[in-house]
């Protein structure tokens, strides 16, 4: 070892390969073998980034909606169900005509719509339920055959 620090047989090749250091100039050098990233790739690495997040953030979004839309369809359900078990529960078979009502469930307010309309046969009656939004927005259909007892 000479006084470098480096061993006695590469001693002559290093001193040729002199390189300035930080203790030498007072700055630091700068080498050129150490290669960084272009503004460039960086800002396609970016533009990358800013597309899958995009993609996510409407997945997302998707995936909300299509829950609430789950949740309103089940609450209409259970809404439509009601009106066609009065149906079915009454002793007299329901007049033809339309009919009217506010269903809150889960507090939701839903319309619901219900036309009994006759049949061929006189002893039986379509019952057609229309379940809206607040908004008036149609959420859910059901119907069913009414039959006298």
């Amino acid at each position: 070892m000479n006084a470098t620090g480096r061993p006695k047989a590469l001693a002559p090749q290093c001193a040729a390969l002199k390189l300035p250091d930080e203790r030498s100039t007072g700055f630091p050098v700068i080498r050129s073998d150490v290669r960084g990233f272009t503004l460039i790739e960086v800002l396609v690495a970016l533009g990358i980034v800013a597309i899958a997040l995009m993609a996510g953030s409407q997945a997302t979004g998707a995936l909300t909606r299509n829950a609430q839309r789950q949740s309103d369809v089940m609450l209409a359900q259970i809404c439509a169900e009601n009106e066609l078990a009065k149906a079915r529960l009454a002793r007299a078979m329901p007049a033809v005509g339309e009919s009217a009502s506010v269903c809150t469930q889960a507090g939701n307010n839903f319309n619901v719509g219900v036309t009994a309309t006759a049949t061929l046969n006189p002893n039986f009656r379509r019952v057609d339920v229309q379940v809206r939004d607040a908004e008036d927005a149609p959420v859910l259909r059901v119907s069913t055959i009414v039959g006298r007892y």
